[in-house]
């Protein structure tokens, strides 16, 4: 399913701004009578997802060699909502989501670094990769839960 860098990013990016919609459907709701636990599970599926993305667009940033500045923006584009929709075009539009993941070593200099040797090992198994992630996301996910809500209660 996410045989691309592009693939995996566009998909992160569109589950991102559909979680901003929950939030936003389940703000209005409490302003119009509905539970606040709405906003508690609207929160929690965006935050969730919303973590998701950083991490995925983390992984895409290293593998296609952005420039870290690029990186942190596509980051920083889930703050905003709807913002990784435009991220994504903008990406895609300028050729840094092309290419295939990079599993092998090349002439590069920048292939040398540890971590894109520690990277290659983990896209050469996907499935060891997929539980780090998730494992990570959780626990830090757990972690923000146990610290509070932003703003506090």
């Amino acid at each position: 399913m996410f045989r691309t860098p592009g693939r995996l990013y566009r998909v992160l990016a569109i589950a991102e701004a559909i979680t901003w919609t929950i939030l936003i459907a389940a703000i209005i709701a409490r302003a119009v009578g509905a539970p606040g636990v709405v906003v508690t599970v609207g929160g929690g599926i965006h935050g969730f997802v919303f973590l998701a993305y950083a991490a995925t667009a983390v992984l895409v940033a290293l593998n296609q060699r952005w420039h870290p500045g690029v990186g942190v923006l596509a980051v920083a584009s889930a703050v905003i909502p709807y913002a990784t929709i435009p991220m994504e075009i903008w990406l895609h539009r300028s050729g840094r989501l092309r290419g295939d993941w990079r599993l092998d070593p090349t002439d590069h200099p920048r292939d040398r670094r540890w971590y894109d040797r520690l990277m290659r090992w983990f896209l050469r198994r996907p499935w060891v990769l997929a539980v780090l992630l998730v494992v990570g996301i959780v626990a830090l996910y757990v972690i923000l839960l146990l610290i509070g809500p932003p703003g506090g209660k």
